[in-house]
């Protein structure tokens, strides 16, 4: 059976950008190599809603015995106008070895030579004015840096 092929529409949301403050090295686990971020802060900006991500949540990565990287991002935004969202998303991160030793060096990479992907999730309170969020599927288009990442969230429509 053929299924009708659907040209996927987005829309921009907002700009993120994540401060990592540090590190905890668990080490080569069944699953891979993991590695607990700690997430310094950060902010957010979009059309529709914008503010900071709070201190305290974090990323807990793992490199797959194949080299690619899968993240496990729970993070904590707070609006400009005081709402909480709680964001949590998957990712896929698929870099050459070269270009985590760039990063591991503190220099820039052009994120054209690597796949940085996520797919957030939000919860609010539904008396929330932004509890539209609780009801919308998005991606993420990520930029790497030695001590951050800045991504570009998208809305699937």
């Amino acid at each position: 059976m053929d299924l009708p092929r659907m040209e996927l529409k987005t829309e921009f949301l907002y700009r993120a950008h994540i401060d990592v403050e540090g590190l905890y090295e668990v080490g080569e686990t069944f699953r891979g190599k993991r590695t607990i971020v700690k997430v310094k802060g950060g902010w957010f900006e979009g059309p529709r809603v914008k503010g900071e991500i709070l201190q305290g949540t974090g990323d807990w990565f793992i490199v797959r015995p194949d080299g690619v990287a899968e993240g496990d991002v729970r993070d904590t935004y707070r609006t400009h106008d005081g709402h909480i969202i709680f964001v949590s998303y998957r990712g896929i991160i698929n870099m050459p070895p070269e270009i985590w030793e760039k990063l591991g060096r503190g220099e820039d990479a052009d994120p054209s030579a690597y796949y940085l992907r996520g797919q957030p999730m939000f919860e609010t309170a539904l008396c929330s004015p932004y509890s539209w969020l609780n009801n919308t599927l998005a991606v993420s288009v990520g930029k790497q840096a030695a001590m951050g990442v800045t991504y570009d969230v998208y809305q699937v429509l």
